[in-house]
């Protein structure tokens, strides 16, 4: 179990001493608490080696959307939240306003992806130094989080961040080139991006 921590509220000065130190929260509804996570092997995509499908670079080539950073961010997040039922996502209302005050001081961020207008993708994330800290994303239209996901990746190597972390490995992030490292490697890479200043 990688729970290292539970506390029973969430403040953006929690998410600043946290991150740093290799943290990240998730709600617990059926608890009522946070419990704060440190798996032994992180997930991230090196942004050198960000893999794009051929289908998903044809749809890239396609322009049907639109992308813009910062413009929705707390759309974003609900879009996220919304799983259909309340017990199954751990962002919830002390999640979203937490964060929407980290957006607010310049340390959250997100892509949004429009289809005719309305939001039909998205990601966003947490921002200290070099280090992007990728916490979720959304889609109504195929493939617009892979849109907003790429469009990230590709906007944090243009920007010189050091490390684009997604937390746990899956089949899903697998196809984007993401690896896992033991926890050792993932501080050792953490410290040296938040050593970096970089605007996103």
């Amino acid at each position: 179990m990688d729970v290292r921590a539970i506390s029973e509220v969430l403040t953006p000065g929690m998410i600043e001493e946290n991150y740093p130190k290799g943290l990240f929260p998730m709600a617990n509804p059926g608890w009522g608490v946070i419990t704060w996570h440190c798996p032994s092997h992180r997930a991230v995509i090196p942004l050198d080696a960000f893999h794009v499908s051929r289908s998903l670079e044809r749809t890239l080539k396609k322009g049907v959307f639109e992308v813009t950073f910062d413009t929705a961010f707390e759309q974003v997040m609900r879009a996220c939240a919304d799983r259909g039922d309340e017990d199954e996502t751990w962002i919830n209302e002390e999640f979203i306003g937490v964060y929407t005050e980290l957006h607010r001081r310049g340390e959250a961020h997100s892509v949004e992806v429009w289809v005719d207008g309305a939001l039909a993708g998205g990601t966003y994330g947490v921002h200290f130094g070099g280090a992007f800290f990728a916490e979720s994303k959304f889609h109504r239209v195929r493939d617009m989080s892979k849109v907003a996901l790429t469009h990230l990746a590709w906007r944090l190597r243009q920007r010189g961040f050091g490390l684009l972390e997604v937390q746990y490995l899956t089949p899903h992030l697998a196809q984007f080139g993401t690896i896992e490292i033991r926890h050792a490697d993932y501080m050792k890479r953490l410290r040296a991006a938040l050593a970096l200043k970089c605007e996103f």
